[in-house]
């Protein structure tokens, strides 16, 4: 029997290069996706470009426009965002509760919060530096590296989907020095609550970073212009 991995489909491999621009900001909110240009750019016929900008759709990542006028980038208008900082909220805090239930069980490993504990000084290093790029990816790593490990697939799942709508709004509201400072401290205190295995502070504190911490620096953000 053949045991090798499947390989992803043509549709699959655009999603994915398709999503890599969105979310890396190259293809900016509010842009136009010309199918022939990005049909050349990367190497596919349009059949499964089209698909890719379905499932992309679907995601919450482009939108349709009037009829004949094709796909751009979504750009959510700020009563979306704030629905979807208030929705991932609730799935922080549940996944940082059952992190915490897992390590008061000793089924948490030892290396996973030492990998944490890493990324944490990492993003630290990189918001003394003013490194906005770095920060946001090594956020991204941390944020991806929690949910994996609660051990609830349909969390993660709805989580990964809210952060993908909410990327650019988060990226913006983490541009400053400060506000990333900001950021990793409460990134560093749900760590600790987890390490102590204290699911009703982690709880309260992934529901305060995403609710509060997360949702006022986007909206500063918003003023800065």
């Amino acid at each position: 029997m053949d045991s090798a991995t499947p390989q992803p489909s043509l549709s699959d491999r655009a999603r994915a290069a398709l999503e890599n621009l969105i979310l890396s900001g190259e293809l900016a909110p509010g842009s136009r996706l010309n199918e022939v240009a990005l049909a050349a750019r990367l190497g596919l016929s349009r059949g499964p470009l089209r698909e890719a900008l379905r499932a992309l759709e679907r995601d919450g990542l482009v939108t349709a426009g009037p009829a004949g006028q094709g796909m751009s980038v979504r750009r959510p208008d700020p009563v979306e965002l704030a629905e979807l900082y208030d929705m991932r909220a609730l799935l922080q805090g549940f996944i940082l509760a059952r992190l915490a239930e897992r390590q008061a069980a000793g089924t948490l490993p030892a290396a996973l919060l030492q990998r944490l504990a890493a990324q944490v000084a990492a993003m630290d290093a990189a918001a003394t530096a003013g490194d906005a790029a770095g920060y946001y990816a090594l956020n991204l790593a941390f944020h991806e590296a929690l949910r994996e490990a609660a051990g609830h697939q349909r969390a993660a799942t709805l989580y990964g989907l809210l952060l993908k709508e909410s990327h650019l709004a988060r990226q913006r509201s983490l541009t400053r020095p400060e506000r990333m400072r900001e950021s990793n401290a409460e990134h560093a205190a749900m760590l600790a609550a987890i390490t102590a295995g204290d699911a009703p502070r982690a709880r309260a504190l992934g529901e305060a970073h995403v609710a509060l911490g997360g949702k006022r620096r986007w909206l500063e953000s918003l003023a800065d212009g």
